[in-house]
């Protein structure tokens, strides 16, 4: 008689189904995530999922919650006394980006919620803390969210669509109209962006990151 050689499988739960999902979204994207994908994944009917996740939304949202937890782990770890604000600041802010960078998709699923985790409110308090303990006033930790953006979180929001402005078509119009925008044409030519690990969008590559970043950082600290 044969005996079977499968490990038993651990019993559904909220974090089971959460860390699922977030394989399947790092191997196929987030289009990938589906009720029945996670079903399969941990080898339960879809409908079963329902008494740990409400619904897609309700998962979506966990995803979120899992990813500022993976942040916050790794800001601690990277965490040295005696910084200051700005160090703090860009440390804290790179952390994150280390974290989007592992979850490609991340950024659009933060885009996209309807609602404000919580766990994405404390981060942004925490950030805000730093802040007022290096001199901000409130006013000026506000204005410095606001010019801070997405890159708070460690990603730069898209002017364009990258997939679009990358394809082939784009490209062509550039090069047919190169005499209607040369500077546009020109500068196009000459930038690169190559480093494939360390890019989220079309232009959101880790040295356009820091570069960002740090001219952000500067003016908020001349400001303070």
């Amino acid at each position: 008689m044969a005996q079977a050689n499968s490990e038993p499988r651990a019993p559904l739960s909220r974090e089971l189904l959460l860390r699922a999902a977030v394989a399947i979204a790092d191997a196929d994207g987030l289009e990938a995530v589906t009720m029945r994908r996670v079903g399969e994944a941990v080898g339960a009917e879809a409908m079963s999922l329902y008494h740990h996740v409400a619904n897609k939304g309700d998962l979506l949202d966990g995803l979120v919650d899992l990813v500022m937890a993976e942040i916050d782990e790794r800001v601690e770890r990277a965490a040295v006394p005696g910084d200051t604000w700005k160090q703090a600041m860009r440390r804290r802010i790179l952390s994150a980006r280390e974290v989007m960078l592992r979850h490609p998709w991340a950024p659009r699923l933060f885009e996209t919620r309807p609602t404000m985790s919580l766990a994405v409110v404390r981060y942004h308090d925490r950030l805000v803390g730093l802040m007022r303990a290096g001199g901000f006033s409130y006013d000026l930790a506000h204005h410095a969210l606001h010019a801070l953006g997405s890159r708070a979180l460690g990603f730069s929001q898209e002017l364009f669509d990258p997939a679009a402005s990358a394809s082939p078509a784009s490209e062509r119009m550039l090069r047919e109209l190169a005499d209607q925008v040369p500077h546009l044409t020109g500068m196009m030519a000459e930038i690169a962006h190559d480093d494939p690990a360390g890019t989220i969008g079309w232009c959101d590559d880790q040295a356009e990151f820091e570069f960002a970043l740090d001219l952000l950082l500067d003016g908020l600290d001349r400001r303070r």
